[in-house]
């Protein structure tokens, strides 16, 4: 496989199957783990009714745990397989592998994963897509690659065009002592990618992954971006975000266009023992046949699903509710990394 016909996939395009790691009493869910099983199950049969999921657990009784809840929403023994591995946590979109491929030969990107920036115990979730590789998880078409550098899944987005999107914010806290030049040339490396756009702006309070890309802007078909807004000028995110959207709307595609944006709608404030819970609808999910749709018990929930479904046509709208998750600052694509089709063993 060469530099020049590798690349990251766009998220809408075929895939194998979806990662997730079911929460156990032994992760911070541990104080809410009925309805955040509730919301995986869900996840899972959402998944499970267009493609593949690989379900990882932690332990045999985790996993007899796990396919319990499942069987209640009668989702087919064929399309999951579970994997016995130790994870600290359980946001795969960040610890879990990063694929390139050329539609044939894949390499398995290996990225040095922090906690968020030593935010919290990491040192499981680091070994994770190694042990998914000992494991027998990935094809002989698939070749592991570690790489010294610290860069989670939900920090960048791509176009499949070889166009990554990505936050300031984020990288530079992540790599404080490297130039933007630096990261940039570092991105284009790893991830076969052409350019790097970067946004200087957005954010979400009770967002511990210092802007996450998938908190606020997503690449969808045909040269369309979607961002999550905020109208209420009240609200401590509308300047911000206004930035952002502001800087949106200069970016150019590689064609020299301008992009097609849409802004997704704003849940009202969700507060949780005074904290307020970063409830995002820029966090959603694109498989193979269908889009999974945060939903947060809020009146804007309908019109999130109607947009997001619309920049994605001829896909199933499938809405999961997501309000358990928020409680620990991750949302719907956070749990999840998508493996390319053609990767599995």
């Amino acid at each position: 496989m060469t530099d020049m016909t590798r690349r990251l996939p766009a998220e809408w395009e075929p895939q194998a199957a979806i990662v997730v790691a079911w929460p156990h009493a032994g992760t911070d869910w541990a104080d809410r783990l009925e309805s955040v099983e509730s919301t995986y199950a869900a996840l899972v049969a959402g998944i499970t009714r267009h493609q593949a999921a690989v379900i990882l657990v932690a332990d045999e009784a985790i996993r007899q745990r796990a396919r319990k809840r499942l069987e209640q929403h009668t989702i087919p023994a064929d399309r999951v397989r579970f994997i016995e591995l130790a994870y600290d946590d359980t946001w795969l979109r960040d610890s879990g592998p990063i694929t390139l491929t050329d539609g044939k030969q894949f390499v398995v990107n290996d990225f040095r994963f922090t906690g968020w920036g030593g935010k919290f115990e990491a040192s499981r979730d680091d070994l994770l897509v190694e042990g998914l590789v000992e494991r027998g998880v990935f094809s002989t078409h698939a070749r592991h690659h570690r790489i010294d550098f610290a860069l989670e899944g939900g920090a960048i987005d791509s176009d499949g065009r070889g166009t990554i999107l990505t936050t300031w914010r984020c990288l530079h806290l992540r790599h404080p002592g490297l130039t933007r030049e630096r990261i940039g040339a570092t991105l284009r490396d790893k991830l076969a990618a052409v350019r790097v756009l970067w946004l200087d702006h957005g954010f979400l309070e009770g967002d511990d992954t210092d802007a996450h890309i998938d908190t606020l802007a997503r690449f969808a078909p045909n040269d369309t971006i979607l961002f999550q807004s905020c109208p209420d000028r009240d609200d401590a995110h509308h300047d911000e975000l206004e930035r952002m959207h502001a800087e949106l709307a200069n970016l150019r595609t590689v064609d020299g266009k301008l992009y097609t944006l849409h802004a997704l709608p704003w849940a009202q404030p969700i507060v949780d023992n005074g904290r307020r819970l970063a409830a995002s609808y820029a966090n959603y999910l694109v498989i193979n046949g269908a889009v999974l749709v945060p939903a947060y018990g809020d009146p804007a929930d309908a019109s999130a699903a109607r947009i997001i479904g619309a920049a994605h046509p001829g896909r199933e709208v499938v809405q999961i509710p997501c309000r358990p998750l928020i409680w620990q600052n991750g949302s719907l694509h956070c749990l999840t990394m998508q493996l390319p089709e053609g990767v599995l063993a």
